[in-house]
């Protein structure tokens, strides 16, 4: 989750892992559904944003050059899966923020494809990405809004799905951190094509939580796990 949040607000990316691990045997039915939707739709965000989060994170360790237009280009070879790829991410100012747009290059397969762009107010607080599939499904495929508090270092992210007249067009995933009790960290899955939530509250610190899922559950209430990960009445 952590690193999302990262890519979203324009900060170098560390490796930090999801607050929820592996399933676990035994009575544990709740976390492990909890577990299981985080972990699946975080391996799909970070592989299929592999190629555009490396190109980003890498432009912090190279110098940008300003252009006559007043704009910024950082220009740099990125490795991604040993493969080299070269990244163009230009920067330019406008009203209340800064607007940035991100060209890969991967030598003998496709030149300065426009991957993603966006903008971010100037403090880095808030902003949202418009993100293309691949170079060869060259339409939209995610829109990333984001907003984080630096000073207590919270905030939200929250990914949509907006493939042109696609099944899951309006399907979205939303992680928000907080500083709430008794639960300080939130999930909401929307499957479109099902039209069925998954929400999943988290107290980090103690490993405590919930879930609801009509789908998974055929009810509307709230399913919780204690610090040991196993079921429990919900207080």
């Amino acid at each position: 989750m952590e690193q999302q949040f990262q890519f979203a607000s324009f900060s170098p990316s560390d490796d930090v892992t999801s607050p929820f691990t592996t399933a676990v045997f035994g009575d544990n039915s709740y976390w492990n559904h909890a577990a299981f939707n985080v972990g699946f739709w975080s391996i799909v965000v970070v592989v299929g944003l592999a190629v555009p989060v490396a190109a980003f994170v890498a432009s912090f360790h190279n110098i940008p050059y300003q252009q006559d237009d007043g704009s910024w280009i950082w220009s740099y070879d990125v490795p991604v899966a040993g493969v080299k790829h070269t990244a163009e991410l230009h920067g330019i100012y406008i009203d209340n923020g800064v607007r940035w747009e991100m060209y890969v290059t991967k030598a003998g397969d496709y030149t300065d494809f426009l991957w993603y762009y966006g903008e971010s107010d100037r403090p880095g607080t808030e902003g949202f990405w418009i993100l293309k599939e691949s170079p060869t499904k060259n339409h939209d495929l995610l829109q990333i809004d984001w907003h984080r508090n630096i000073a207590d270092g919270t905030g939200y992210i929250k990914y949509t799905n907006i493939v042109p007249g696609g099944p899951e067009n309006g399907g979205y995933i939303q992680v928000e951190t907080t500083t709430q009790t008794p639960y300080d960290s939130f999930w909401d899955i929307y499957n479109k094509g099902q039209d069925n939530h998954t929400y999943i509250d988290w107290r980090s610190k103690s490993q405590e939580g919930r879930v609801k899922d009509q789908k998974r559950f055929a009810a509307d209430n709230w399913h919780c796990w204690d610090g040991d990960h196993r079921n429990i009445v919900c207080p």
